[in-house]
Order: C-alpha cells, then structure tokens, then sequence
C-alpha cells in the first residue's frame, strides 16, 4: 500500500474511532460503549480463548463454502454466457434463486436436511452462487471473440483455451465477484449459525443478543472485520494485481 493510501486509512479510521468515543461518552449508555471498553473486552476474549475458537469455526464454513460458490458459479456462469439457448432456458432459474431470500433458504435446507453441518454449508452457497453465477455471465459474454478464433486456428484444445484465452480476460470478473462474495458470504454465514448451530460467531452473538451484552457483540464484530480486511489486504488485492499482468 502506497504510504499516502496508509495514511489516509490511518487518519479515516482515527476520525472514526474518535466520533465512536465522543458519542459514546455523551450518550453514556450501556448500547453504545466506547471503543475502549470494547477493545478491552475483545483481548480478554482472545486471552480466554473463546473468540479463536468460534472465529476458526467460522473462518472453516466460511471458506468452504466461498470456494465451492465460486467454483460452481465460475464454471455454470462461463457455460451459460457462452451458450445463448442455455441461458435463455436457465435464466428464469437464476432469477428465481436471486429473488428468494437468504432467510427462507436457510430455514428450508435445515428443515429439508436437518440441524447438522453439510445443511449449514449448502445453505450458504445456494445464497451466493446465483451471485456469482450472474457475474461471471457478464464476463462470458464480453469475452473477445477474435481471440477465441485465434485459439481455434492455432488449435489450442479446450483446456489450453480455457486457461490462456479465457480465464485471464474473466479475471476481473471472478476478482469483483470474490470480493462482493466475501463480504456477502460471512454474513450468510452468521445468520446460518445463529439459527442452527451451536458454535460459531453468529451463535455467539445470538447468545450475547439474549444477555443484552452490547460490548461483546461489538467486540466479536470488530474481530471478524479485522480479519476480513485481512483477507482482502493479503490475498485479494495481490491476486487482482497479479491478475491484471496479461494486459
């Protein structure tokens, strides 16, 4: 990150956490505690060794539930942009599955498959997979056509076209899709676990939810949203800038 980026963020972040204390010592309310009361809640948390455990569960769903989105929305999203009556006899499918609420979803996997963890997972990439699907469509249908023609003269194969034509210019594509999936997915993710699981961060929080427990929710939540941005600082802007070398 350029040095003037990092002090941008520093100073945002900074005026963020100053309006927080500010409020928070004016309305001097147990609902709004200040950052300080917060932060200092969240180290006892990692100290005890409550929050690692819940936050590792999490992270597990949450991963593989990420990856088996993508890898299905990357592969059923290139066949329909690149198939037009394939897509047109599946579009009304994605429209239905992009319009159900993630709630109802959930509900019904665990109805259908019960309280354990396979319903949980599939739950949560049914959520995201139209998502995904949608996007990697677009890219399938911008792809350049005389590029693909050239993979055909040069009889490339279909696997060598895939990786060296295809893939790189759905890139950004798949890029933009990860980053809106990660931010969807956890969410998704807490949801699943507070209503059928019996760990997890979104547990946890549904059981400081009932013991009105404010500065516990919030310290959980500043927790999942370091290592978010965590994730996207050491994995996904590296990758986007490693994808855009073929340009």
């Amino acid at each position: 990150m350029p040095r003037s980026s990092f002090i941008n963020s520093t100073l945002s972040l900074g005026l963020l956490l100053l309006i927080w204390q500010v409020t928070a010592s004016i309305a001097a309310s147990p609902v709004l505690p200040s950052p300080v009361l917060v932060f200092t809640t969240l180290i006892d948390a990692i100290n005890s060794g409550e929050l690692p455990h819940h936050l590792g569960i999490t992270l597990f769903r949450l991963a593989i539930s990420f990856f088996l989105a993508m890898l299905l929305g990357i592969a059923i999203g290139l066949a329909l942009g690149r198939h037009k009556q394939t897509n047109l006899f599946f579009d009304s499918w994605l429209i239905i599955l992009l319009n159900i609420p993630a709630l109802v979803t959930i509900i019904l996997c665990y109805i259908w498959f019960g309280l354990i963890e396979t319903a949980a997972i599939f739950a949560v990439v049914v959520n995201k997979l139209p998502n995904v699907i949608v996007t990697i469509r677009e890219g399938a249908r911008n792809l350049d056509e005389e590029l693909i023609e050239m993979s055909v003269a040069y009889r490339f194969g279909k696997w060598k076209t895939i990786r060296h034509v295809i893939m790189p210019q759905l890139y950004p594509y798949i890029m933009a899709s990860a980053r809106t999936g990660l931010a969807l997915i956890w969410k998704i993710v807490l949801v699943v676990e507070l209503l059928g699981r019996s760990d997890g961060m979104g547990y946890q929080i549904h059981l400081f939810f009932q013991l009105f427990d404010i500065t516990s929710i919030l310290a959980y939540t500043v927790s999942f949203i370091f290592v978010i941005q965590l994730i996207e600082t050491t994995i996904l802007n590296p990758l986007d800038k490693q994808s855009q070398r073929w340009k």
